[in-house]
């Protein structure tokens, strides 16, 4: 089956058996996972309670994928050259593929319809992101020249913005937060663009919570709003955020919330808890990650609550409020 029709049989009535169908799978074939599980003596769950959730530290030190596995493209974490980065070993790009347009086209429309403005220096440098692959492919699928990366000088951020606006399409910013807090300093006008803001000031600004953040960017862009994504490079998928509070899941993408003192226990809605994430695009390498993120699920969505003591700050949209 073709990683496209995997994805769009899922729903919220077969997620369940799917996911325990992965667990079985991978549980067999991917060592690391296979002795974590064994070690904890979990190896037999009937629900996704039960279900392990492997520690993301692990792919910092170990290969998370079968034996004997074909890879296609690593993934590095974003950090600096002293840390230790994540990779994500990914041996089937068509399930990163199928999952982007999907998840991506569920919430904003067809790709075409889009000018996509990359403001990413500092992923550009690091190299090997997940995210510029992202960038790269919604880029690619757009079918327009106008497409492109930017860094951050605003005459040619406004020129394609204004020339998406007389071809008829809706320019859409990827940006990294400082270099969008750069841009909304010089008094720029995106007011009929998509801003989605990837997190992180890298450094190179004092961190801030997401909601001065948003307005900051949302005064000086003259935007009524500032969208969000929840990807990481463990991930090969997305939740968006189109309101500034809550982020939705695609249907083959669960969050769960455990007790941040017993990683074994579920919490309940509403409160707060560490972020455990099923994600059945990641077909080839665990599908089942407990994150350093902290969360609380709402009926329709979950909202980010900053991250667990003594972890790396890095990813995608990590800002305490």
């Amino acid at each position: 089956m073709l990683a496209d029709q995997f994805l769009m049989q899922i729903n919220s009535a077969n997620f369940e058996e799917i996911a325990l169908q992965t667990f079985e799978r991978q549980y067999k074939q991917i060592p690391i996972y296979n002795q974590y599980v064994n070690s904890l003596g979990r190896s037999n769950p009937k629900t996704l309670s039960q279900i392990t959730f492997l520690p993301i530290e692990f792919f910092k030190s170990h290969k998370v994928l079968p034996t004997n596995a074909q890879i296609q493209s690593t993934f590095l974490s974003s950090g600096t050259t002293q840390q230790i980065r994540s990779k994500h070993h990914v041996s089937d790009l068509s399930f990163y593929e199928a999952s982007l347009i999907l998840g991506f086209e569920r919430i904003f429309g067809s790709v075409k319809d889009f000018v996509f403005i990359g403001l990413l220096p500092s992923y550009l440098q690091n190299g090997d992101s997940s995210l510029i692959y992202m960038v790269d492919c919604l880029i690619k699928k757009s079918g327009t020249d106008l497409s492109g990366y930017y860094l951050d000088h605003k005459q040619n951020v406004l020129e394609v913005y204004q020339k998406a606006l007389l071809s008829h399409k809706k320019p859409f910013v990827f940006g990294v937060s400082y270099a969008l807090l750069d841009l909304s300093q010089q008094e720029i006008n995106l007011s009929e663009a998509i801003i989605l803001e990837t997190g992180g000031m890298k450094g190179r600004r004092q961190e801030l919570s997401k909601t001065v953040l948003h307005q900051k960017l949302q005064k000086g862009l003259q935007v009524p709003r500032i969208y969000s994504e929840y990807g990481m490079t463990e991930l090969l998928s997305q939740a968006y955020c189109i309101d500034g509070t809550l982020f939705k899941c695609p249907p083959w993408m669960q969050i769960r919330l455990r007790d941040a003192y017993d990683p074994f226990s579920e919490v309940s809605i509403g409160q707060k808890g560490g972020i455990n994430v099923i994600d059945l695009a990641n077909q080839n390498s665990c599908s089942f990650i407990q994150t350093d993120d902290l969360g609380r699920l709402h009926s329709d969505g979950f909202s980010l609550e900053g991250r667990l003591a003594a972890s790396d700050i890095r990813g995608c949209n990590l800002l305490v409020d």
